[in-house]
């Protein structure tokens, strides 16, 4: 497969930092209609030293950060590990928080039942932690910066679902009314700071919501 829309936001001998678009997998699924991945197409197209660091859904789009070498990959997945990296997301929730911003801590667990869903398990679920702000009412829905401090999968989704506001076109865990209100899932990696591996500057990337 092509790069074709994928974008390139900066790059050097260490690191590479790209937009991923939505419906692309981050890495290779199981089955063998599901090899198509963002981590693929870059090997097969001018950056075979290309390493996962940390992983995006498929449905969500926005900022990824890759290594280059096994120094830097070790490195930065230090850092993600550690919690030294600082990460937004930007998403549409359904319906009106009645404050404007907070937080949510609330233990996930993977759902065998229901995969891939994930839920709220008091008992089994793992720590994880949310904060979010409005930063912007629309109706029938809120503009929301996400910051997550832990990195549980599908974390944002089921955070923002568990306090009674799922997030746009969210074929998993979003109602009748706000799956309908928007043909993508709206969440987007919109901010990522790390320090870089060789030169030890604190890079911060930044990339708006394509919604």
């Amino acid at each position: 497969m092509p790069l074709s829309n994928i974008q390139i936001l900066h790059e050097d001998a260490a690191i590479l930092v790209i937009n991923k678009p939505t419906l692309l997998l981050s890495v290779p699924g199981r089955a063998e209609d599901n090899k198509d991945c963002l981590i693929t197409r870059l090997q097969e197209n001018g950056y075979p030293d290309a390493l996962i660091v940390h992983r995006l859904d498929w449905e969500t789009s926005g900022i990824i950060l890759l290594a280059r070498d096994a120094d830097s990959h070790r490195e930065l997945s230090r850092q993600f590990h550690d919690r030294e990296t600082e990460k937004a997301y930007t998403a549409l929730c359904w319906g009106q928080p009645a404050l404007d911003s907070g937080s949510i801590d609330l233990p996930l667990r993977y759902d065998p039942p229901t995969k891939p869903r994930h839920v709220v398990d008091h008992e089994q679920g793992k720590h994880a932690l949310t904060f979010w702000r409005i930063v912007e009412r629309c109706g029938n829905h809120c503009r929301v910066e996400l910051t997550p401090i832990t990195g549980r999968s599908h974390q944002l989704r089921v955070h923002m679902l568990s306090i009674g506001h799922p997030l746009l076109g969210d074929r998993l865990y979003a109602n009748p009314e706000a799956l309908a209100a928007h043909e993508r899932l709206c969440l987007h990696a919109s901010m990522l700071s790390f320090t870089h591996p060789v030169s030890g500057e604190r890079l911060k990337f930044e990339c708006p919501a394509p919604f």
